[in-house]
Formats: C-alpha cells, structure tokens, sequence
C-alpha cells in the first residue's frame, strides 16, 4: 500500500489526510483500500447559502492535520484501515442530472469493488446518488441509513425541485433504494419541515431521534437504538453527516444553520459508535460551506467526523483480525 505524503499538511499535494491520490478504476483495483475519499464538490440544489462546492477542497487543503494515532483507542488508524483519496466526481454547474449521475458512477466505481466510499459534499442533494450507487451494489431495498441532521430533507419538492438539498432521503424512499422502516434520523430540531411531510414519514415507517430525545436520553443511548432500527434486515449500512447536526456554534460554515444542535464531542463520538459497532457501506459528510466558516471550525469538525469514522471502521477490523468479538 501507498505510504502517506511526508511533511505537515500544509505543504504538497492536497489529499485527504494527506492520504495516496488515485484517479483510475485501475488503480482501485491494484491498491484494493479498505476506503476511499470521493469528493462531490456540488452544490447548486441549495436553499439558503451556497458554498459547499467548495467542500471537498478545503477538507483536504486546510483542514489542521492533527495526526494519526487515536489516543482513546490507542492505535495508528491508517495502520489499521488503509485509505486513499479517490479525486472528485466532475459536476458541471446547473446540470443536476449531468452532474448527480457522475457522482453516482464516482461512487459506485469505490462501491463495486467491496471499497467503503466516503463522500465529501456538496450539499446534501448528493446524498441521494451516493446511497443509490452503495443500494446497487448491496442490494435494493437492503440499505439502511443513520442520517445525522437538523433537517429531515424528506420534502417532496422545494420551489419545485425534486433534487433539492431537502428533499433526498424523500427521493431514496420513493426510488425503493432504501426503505422508510430502515431509515433513521438523529439531531432533528427547528421548525421545518412542516407537519404533513412528519406524517408523510410516519406512513413510510421512518424513524427519527430529535435533539430533545438526544438531550433527554443521551447521546449513546439514541445511537444503540439507531443501529438496532437501521440494522433490522439489512444487509448494508450507510451513514451520512450534515454537518449542521452541530450547534452554529461550532459549524458556523454551512448553508442552512439552526440553533440548539449537537456538541462536537457527542457527534464524534456516536460516529465511531457506530462504526465500531456495525459494518458501514458507504457514508458521506456534507453542507461544509468554507467561505461562511471561522477559523477552519466547521471545516476540522467536519474533518475530524471522518477521522472518528475511519478509527472505528479499523477497531472494527483489528477486531475481526484477531477473532474477537466487536
């Protein structure tokens, strides 16, 4: 395997943690990673502030390199899972179609080779043909989401877009690429969306954890019940991270910010609860909007999300290795 670029991370190429660069289904193939960074720099089904384009390139180019050996679970997490910056699916600005199907062939070039793809947004549009590409691969109707947001983005359209960024997880459901009794949201708060879209998910089965719920039971204890929901007779897992789930307070940097949300500490640490405690498939992290952010919070929270994922993907792993039980 492709050894890490030397030297901090604000020097040389700009990959994901400084991680080997590949470009070609080819070279997937020879290398045959545990993951792959893929990013969807796409944004145009915005709502509110645009910027998340320019998400995947400041991930890799500013996020603080803080490391590689995880000090709660005392290993080099690249040691233990191997990882590769994938490039970019290429979008073209105001052709979502063009450009969601691109993410989509992106995607399923990692998905298709047994590879966890993880996706950088973008808006959360792109969640939609990330998840479909991993459904292919896994099996239709077999996928199941845990969907950290504050937003459910089950609209059935926003000013007449179906592609919108809040509309998404409505369109996995209806494609049948993932169904509603497998679908589960953690961190939802605010005042939107209104209620004949909550009866709408109701009808479909999905389930959801609101901020109060979180705030209420604990975090640890909504992410056991999000597991179990999403798991239950699923053959896949993929989890996605709108990084507004956290409180504005530490994700200024995003397009549609709501007030009241998680800590980063929470966050972190559910993400590798979860990747500890199940297989994952494919997972994304979108809605990092750099020019809003403020001294790189958001984007080093965001960052730091796929750090937590990796670390327990490889506990995961070494545990598997060494024939203990995860």
């Amino acid at each position: 395997m492709a050894e890490q670029l030397a030297g901090p991370s604000y020097q040389g190429l700009a990959t994901f943690a400084q991680l080997p660069y590949l470009t070609e289904r080819e070279q997937l193939e020879r290398y045959r990673p545990d993951a792959a960074i893929v990013g969807a720099p796409w944004d145009d089904s915005t709502t509110n502030r645009p910027g998340a384009r320019f998400g995947p390139r400041a991930l890799r180019a500013l996020a603080y390199g803080p490391g590689t050996y995880n000090l709660d679970l005392e290993f080099e997490i690249f040691e233990a899972l191997s990882v590769v910056d994938y490039g970019d699916a290429i979008t073209k600005h105001g052709m979502t179609d063009e450009s969601h199907a691109a993410i989509r062939k992106r995607v399923g070039e990692v998905a298709s080779l047994g590879i966890v793809p993880i996706v950088i947004g973008g808006d959360h549009s792109i969640t939609y043909p990330s998840a479909s590409a991993v459904a292919a691969e896994y099996g239709w109707g077999k996928l199941g989401v845990i969907h950290f947001d504050a937003h459910a983005d089950t609209a059935l359209e926003i000013d007449g877009n179906l592609a919108s960024h809040g509309t998404p997880m409505r369109r996995l459901i209806d494609s049948g690429a993932v169904m509603g009794r497998n679908f589960v949201q953690v961190g939802l708060r605010g005042y939107w969306p209104p209620k004949e879209t909550f009866d709408w998910m109701r009808d479909q089965g999905m389930r959801w954890h609101t901020m109060q719920e979180v705030w209420e039971r604990g975090s640890r204890a909504v992410i056991e019940d999000a597991i179990r929901e999403a798991s239950e007779n699923c053959t896949a897992i993929y989890l996605s991270v709108d990084i507004d789930v956290l409180d504005p307070g530490f994700a200024p940097g995003t397009g549609t910010p709501e007030p009241g949300g998680m800590q980063p500490a929470d966050l972190l640490k559910a993400v590798r609860q979860i990747t500890s405690s199940i297989d994952i498939s494919g997972m994304d992290v979108v809605e990092v909007s750099p020019p809003y952010d403020w001294a790189e919070m958001t984007i080093n929270n965001a960052h730091r999300v796929i750090l937590e994922a990796i670390s327990g993907m490889g506990r995961r792993k070494m545990q598997f290795n060494s024939g203990s039980k995860a």
